[in-house]
C-alpha cells in the first residue's frame, strides 16, 4: 500500500535492533484517515471468504481491526493483555513474546467471542517473528474458529515471520513489507523483488 509505504519513509523512524517505531500515525498517535484507507484495503483483499468476526491484539492494532471491521460489517475483537475485572473467567488464554519489549503476555479472548461458527480475520500492526500472530491463532483454535486470513499492516519481511504462516497455509495479506534497513532508511520488499 503505496499510503502506507509514503509514511513509513516520511514519519517512521528506526532504532536500533531492527526496531521501526511509527508512533507518529500508527501505535501512539493514530492517524484516522489512514487508518480507514487501511481498513478498506483489507476488507477489499478479504471480502469474499465469509469473515464473521476480525480478531487483533490490544493496544495496536485496534485503530486498523475496527475500520476493517467496519468495511466487512462484522465484529472487532481483541485479545486482552491486560487483566480486568469485568473480563469473565471463561477465557481463552495464550502467551505471546514481545520482541519489542522482551517481555512475555498472557492474552486471553471471552470464550463467546471465538467460536467454532467463526471465520476470523486477524488483524496485527507488525509481524516480525510471528510471536503474536502464534497467540492469537492459538485463541481461535482453541475456540474451534476457522482463520480465514491475516492482514498485518508491516511486515519486516527479513524476520522470517511471514513466510512461516504462508508456509502453512495461511492467506497473509500485508500493506507494507520491508526487506530491510539501510543508513539511509527503509527498502521495501516490492523495490527489491521488481
Amino acid at each position: 500500500m503505496e499510503l502506507l509505504e509514503d509514511r513509513i519513509r516520511r514519519d517512521g523512524r528506526i532504532l536500533p535492533g531492527n526496531i521501526l517505531k511509527v508512533d507518529e500515525f500508527v501505535n501512539h498517535q493514530v492517524d484516522p484517515e489512514l487508518m480507514v484507507a487501511m481498513g478498506k484495503d483489507f476488507a477489499e483483499h478479504f471480502k469474499d471468504l465469509g469473515i464473521t468476526r476480525v480478531l487483533t491484539l490490544e493496544v495496536s492494532g485496534i485503530s486498523m481491526a475496527l475500520t476493517a471491521a467496519l468495511e466487512l460489517g462484522v465484529p472487532m475483537v481483541f485479545a486482552k493483555k491486560i487483566s480486568s475485572k469485568t473480563l469473565s473467567n471463561d477465557t481463552y488464554h495464550s502467551k505471546v513474546f514481545s520482541f519489542t519489549k522482551k517481555i512475555e503476555y498472557d492474552i486471553r479472548v471471552d470464550k463467546r467471542f471465538v467460536t467454532p461458527d467463526d471465520k476470523i480475520l486477524i488483524i496485527d500492526d507488525f509481524l516480525a517473528a510471528g510471536q503474536a500472530l502464534h497467540g492469537l491463532i492459538d485463541l481461535c483454535e482453541q475456540g474451534g474458529a476457522e482463520v480465514a486470513g491475516i492482514g498485518i499492516a508491516i511486515e519486516k519481511v527479513f524476520q522470517g515471520g511471514g513466510k512461516i504462516f504462508r508456509d502453512q497455509g495461511y492467506d497473509v495479506y500485508s500493506l507494507a513489507m520491508i526487506d530491510h534497513f539501510t543508513d539511509d532508511g527503509v527498502v521495501f520488499f516490492n523495490e527489491v523483488t521488481q
